[in-house]
């Protein structure tokens, strides 16, 4: 059987990591045969790693042009690595054109794009999987074992927390992300990945969502009031080099090659200063989502700040046993030299703190009975080991599973609506349901049964 023909869309940072697969471990695994990006500098960086790597150089391209890319290529698989606001549109037209697509999280931001990627399944029968690598990672590997091998019982509600720090937390705030209609907003880019999380280890669908939340921190506003003053408007400045939230591009290696110096092509500056004005995202959210589950309604309260002066995330599951607590610390503080901007992607990178150490624990207590303590397997790696049993699920595929972590489009579509919901509450102050929602045919599913359409 021959390799399968990959096309990538999205020449940005988070392309890497497919990229190195397909030029190092995977290389056997798949061809890269074409490139798209509307930055060609951008685009052509990453073909000259293709070639360093000793593989023959893609073929570049205007996005807009994939769907005849994929037919006079003959290309097997789209990887779409854009923006979040134009996934729905390369998913959709790689289905149409005759191929599968593997998409980032999140699958998509809106309710239109959703049903899009609804439509196109059910008239192509393509198949797309959303990369949810923080499945794989064996500490929420070994919650979702707990749950699902019954220890704690019929799950009831889930508390999940997670924060951001000054580091990573903040580039949300610099780049294109910090535009609602770019991203959807943290609930739509980020927290798909909590929420698709939940789903996984309750094996529940949200039904129902209420949230509540601002922009109370970063932005200009924000900025005037707690008296800053003058800011330098991106980092990559004389004045912004030294400041505790600017992010100096000319510093970082692949920073500069990919974005500073290929500015002049579209203009994109991706070290804007997070407390300017035109921000239209939220940093402070908070929800309460009920799921469907197999037994019921279990709760989930979630909380997300993106100030935090830590980073990491605090769940704890309640169930008619007992309770499971999953405790996860991926940065104990943000020294100012540390240079690493997200430690979950760069774990290799990030200091000790002897106060808050880098760490996992995972805890179940039955009711009536001492707490137990599990073990958690070892992971290296980003995303607490999770990136490289991820790849090897999209580009070999599936072994044997029972946690059944590979991801279709139907889990992006249960993450995402809660975030697409949430926004919904956030403008209307209104619980919403989901099943109120448009969004194409089976799009939510639970047991083969429809909850929403």
């Amino acid at each position: 059987m021959s390799a399968r023909r990959y096309a990538l869309v999205g020449t940005g940072s988070r392309a890497s990591m497919y990229l190195d697969a397909l030029a190092g471990a995977h290389a056997g695994d798949g061809d890269l045969v074409a490139l798209g990006d509307t930055n060609p500098g951008r685009a052509q960086v990453h073909q000259r790693r293709v070639v360093a790597a000793g593989l023959a150089a893609p073929e570049l391209f205007d996005p807009a042009d994939l769907a005849d890319v994929v037919r006079r290529l003959g290309i097997d698989r789209v990887i779409v690595t854009t923006p979040d606001r134009f996934h729905a549109d390369y998913v959709v037209a790689a289905l149409d054109a005759g191929a599968d697509a593997v998409v980032e999280k999140p699958l998509t931001t809106t309710e239109d794009g959703v049903r899009r990627i609804a439509e196109a399944v059910e008239r192509t029968g393509r198949e797309v999987l959303v990369t949810f690598n923080y499945r794989y990672a064996p500490r929420n590997s070994a919650l979702k074992r707990v749950i699902a091998g019954g220890e704690i019982g019929d799950v009831t509600s889930v508390h999940f927390e997670w924060v951001l720090d000054t580091a990573h937390g903040a580039d949300y705030f610099r780049r294109w992300h910090r535009q609602k209609e770019n991203s959807g907003g943290l609930l739509v880019h980020k927290s798909s990945h909590h929420f698709d999380l939940v789903n996984w280890w309750i094996a529940g669908t949200p039904t129902r969502v209420y949230a509540s939340g601002g922009l109370r921190f970063y932005g200009a506003e924000n900025a005037a009031a707690r008296g800053l003053g003058p800011r330098p408007p991106r980092g990559t400045s004389e004045a912004g080099r030294g400041d505790a939230f600017s992010l100096d591009l000319a510093a970082n290696a692949t920073y500069r090659e990919l974005y500073l110096e290929n500015e002049g092509y579209d203009g994109y500056l991706r070290d804007r200063d997070v407390f300017d004005a035109g921000i239209t995202i939220e940093d402070n959210l908070a929800l309460v989502v009920d799921h469907a589950v197999a037994r019921g309604t279990a709760t989930m309260s979630y909380a997300l700040n993106a100030h935090s002066p830590w980073e990491g995330y605090v769940v704890n599951v309640n169930g008619t046993r007992g309770r499971a607590e999953l405790t996860v610390v991926e940065r104990g503080s943000v020294p100012l030299a540390e240079g690493v901007v997200d430690p979950s992607m760069h774990p290799e990178g990030v200091g000790q703190d002897g106060t808050r150490p880098v760490s996992e624990r995972l805890v179940v207590q039955q009711h009536f009975a001492p707490a137990r303590e599990v073990e958690i397997p070892a992971g290296e790696g980003g995303h607490g080991g999770g990136d490289a049993l991820l790849l090897r699920d999209v580009f070999v595929g599936p072994g044997p599973d029972p946690l059944g972590r590979t991801a279709s489009w139907r889990d992006g579509v249960r993450s995402v609506v809660v975030g697409i919901a949430g926004n919904a509450s956030l403008a209307s102050g209104q619980a919403v349901r989901t099943a109120d929602l448009d969004l194409g045919p089976g799009a939510l599913a639970l047991g083969g049964e429809l909850t929403g359409s």
